[in-house]
């Protein structure tokens, strides 16, 4: 953690090294990291409150204990606050001297009593706020200052109240219920809560002001701070599925509700499913009916929409490939001996190196581009961070150079649809500048014809459950998909 602190907000994609933890204490440590992760804007802003020193000028370790610490703290059920005070201080003093031990106990005991727990119910009182007594608020901050009542709203012993109301005294559970503050710790203005509440950057929410309304926004940055569910496309599948598959809400897909370990073992002998959310299958679905002889996947990955490829067009011949070394060789070594998946090095000159070799012999060409990610920031947790126009502005130019070099692979005058071959360009964003943008550039400068355009917006997140009440069966990413021929 101290590491990612350094690299905040360009987090590394590595995960946490638990390999000499037993089970229980490995799967805690993965809990505890993943958790700041997810909240490291929620996090950062409550322990910053109680800093003497800026944010930056604290050593790494120590700022890595308070995030841990005031993670398990606020947001993780079953943890006696002692023991996390405690656990915190020891390694602290071990990484980073005594010192930093006390201001680390010092800090989390004050985090600690600023969840309300019910101890003396039937009495209401207005909680303190930053605008109206500074003074007061700062010293309820910084001392944790505990009111002997119940806050306007009630919360269960543990602090939590049933559901998240967007209030400036709570902080919103991935399971769609909210920690009960002590006082009205979060910002006034709505954009800088919502911001605060669930983690995600400002300038990102007032993105997503321009494209959606107030209700959908709210709704998209509750959705990025759940835990996502494994769902499986099962639209292939040659035989029966195991008990541990429930059907989704999505035709073609199921929810996987056994272990990881049974997962692994299912995927090493099944290759007629594999794990694939709804969002992701659309693109390929859009152009399902289509009968393609030679198809191009240009931006393969790790070979998902490869696979998925393979299955919805049986008589087809795929190429696929990566300009990215580590996911070319993994796409390489899924597809080792495949019958009908031609794994292609990509060219030292860039994408447009394909047509010497394949100009005008394809049918059907995948663009699944790089993108932004904002369709899927409950799985990819560290986009969210990285989000800025400029960023996606870059973005946007290396679609449409992608967008360009993909054109003279198309087959002219025949193939898959009347009048020549197809182009499905796919993200998973949501900002109109990567997608409608994107698909109304192509039609301008290079007269593609514009058909098939779908948008899907992430759903299932917290407190949006099926019939049963189980969020996973409703849950999805976002994405887009346009078919331009």
């Amino acid at each position: 953690m101290a590491h990612q602190i350094k690299r905040f907000p360009d987090l590394d994609l590595c995960g946490v090294d638990t390999s000499r933890l037993e089970p229980r204490d490995a799967a805690l440590a993965h809990a505890i990291y993943d958790t700041v992760l997810r909240r490291w804007i929620t996090l950062q802003y409550i322990v910053e409150n109680y800093l003497e020193n800026e944010w930056k000028m604290i050593d790494p370790r120590v700022r890595a204990a308070l995030m841990c610490g005031a993670a398990q703290i606020l947001l993780m059920d079953r943890l006696p606050s002692h023991a996390v005070v405690a656990d915190s201080v020891e390694w602290v003093k071990a990484q980073a001297g005594p010192r930093a031990g006390g201001m680390v106990n010092a800090i989390l005991r004050r985090i600690d009593e600023l969840v309300w727990r019910n101890s003396t119910p039937g009495q209401e009182v207005e909680a303190i706020t930053p605008e109206e007594n500074p003074e007061e608020f700062a010293a309820a901050m910084k001392a944790s200052f505990r009111r002997d009542a119940t806050p306007p709203l009630p919360s269960d012993d543990h602090g939590h109240r049933e559901r998240w109301t967007d209030r400036r005294d709570e902080l919103p559970l991935p399971d769609g219920r909210a920690v009960a503050l002590n006082v009205q710790a979060l910002p006034k203005d709505p954009d800088e809560r919502l911001s605060i509440a669930t983690s995600h950057p400002l300038e990102l929410i007032r993105a997503w002001n321009k494209s959606f309304d107030r209700r959908e926004v709210r709704r998209l940055a509750l959705h990025g701070m759940c835990l996502p569910a494994t769902i499986l496309n099962t639209a292939h599948a040659t035989g029966p599925l195991p008990p541990s598959l429930v059907p989704h809400a999505a035709p073609g897909h199921h929810l996987w509700t056994g272990t990881h370990e049974e997962l692994a073992d299912l995927m090493r002998t099944r290759t007629d499913i594999w794990v694939q959310d709804p969002a992701s299958s659309l693109a390929v679905q859009s152009v399902a009916d289509l009968k393609p002889k030679v198809v191009f996947d240009m931006c393969a990955g790790l070979g998902t929409k490869t696979r998925q490829l393979a299955a919805a067009f049986p008589d087809a011949t795929i190429h696929a490939s990566d300009k990215d070394n580590g996911r070319f060789e993994k796409l390489k070594a899924l597809f080792a001996g495949h019958p009908r998946v031609k794994v292609l090095e990509w060219p030292r000159e860039g994408a447009a190196g394909f047509t010497l070799e394949h100009a005008g012999t394809v049918d059907l060409v995948l663009l699944d581009v790089p993108c932004s990610n904002t369709g899927v920031l409950a799985r990819r947790v560290e986009a969210r961070y990285r989000f800025n126009t400029k960023r996606t502005e870059e973005l946007a130019a290396i679609q449409r150079q992608i967008i360009a070099d993909a054109i003279p692979l198309l087959r002219r005058g025949a193939g898959a649809m009347a009048g020549g071959s197809v182009m499905v360009y796919s993200t998973c964003s949501l900002d109109p500048m990567e997608n409608e943008e994107q698909a109304k550039w192509a039609a301008r400068w290079h007269a593609l014809e514009i058909a098939r355009e779908r948008r899907r917006m992430p759903e299932g997140g917290p407190g949006e459950s099926d019939a049963d009440g189980d969020p996973g069966a409703r849950y999805s990413d976002g994405s887009y998909a346009v078919v331009l021929s």
